[in-house]
């Protein structure tokens, strides 16, 4: 088992569950408004946090793939084993956020998403910034923030993210999300 294997392993079981607790807060939020269906009462998942959920799990994958690229640079460490594994669980906890553990609690997610936004954007940021530290760091992976799409693309990035942190008007959360969605998928196209 190579270095990087034995480090996957642990990043790729971290990541996995925060991809496991997006579904499952799907699921929940599903849950809930078919039996809320069902006894005639009012409950919406809306548009802004299923949104959301897409956006963390594009920005989830992007992080699984960039795990690949540094395949070269990582080797086996107690520093490098405690930074994976408190780099993957700032990861859960964003994910964590996303749904409420109680949708019945709400009537509309919409509420949750403007009280959880600011909190789970800004994890993502901050793992944004710690990634671009280990690249800078590690002179084979600086080589490919050399080229100026690369800076754009992130730049856009930090400016949407920040954009939806900070709006509070619903169809503006709902277009830059989108917008954030949209930049993935063109990535991941190219």
């Amino acid at each position: 088992m190579s270095d990087f294997e034995f480090i996957f392993a642990l990043y790729s079981l971290l990541l996995g569950l925060s991809m496991v607790e997006l579904l499952g807060g799907l699921g929940r939020a599903l849950e809930v408004r078919f039996a809320a269906q069902a006894e005639r009462e009012a409950f919406s998942i809306g548009w802004l946090t299923p949104l959301l959920a897409i956006f963390v799990m594009l920005d989830l994958l992007s992080f699984w793939s960039a795990a690949w690229t540094a395949r070269g640079g990582l080797t086996v460490s107690n520093t490098v084993l405690m930074g994976v594994a408190g780099f993957a669980a700032v990861y859960f906890l964003a994910a964590r956020l996303v749904f409420p553990s109680h949708p019945e609690g709400f009537a509309n997610l919409d509420v949750h998403f403007f009280r959880v936004r600011r909190i789970v954007l800004g994890l993502l940021l901050v793992l944004l910034g710690a990634q671009l530290g280990f690249y800078l760091s590690q002179p084979d992976l600086a080589v490919s923030l050399a080229r100026p799409l690369a800076w754009i693309m992130t730049i856009v990035l930090v400016v949407l993210m920040a954009a939806a942190m900070a709006v509070n008007d619903r169809r503006w959360s709902i277009a830059i999300l989108a917008a954030l969605i949209l930049r993935y998928v063109v990535i991941y196209l190219l």
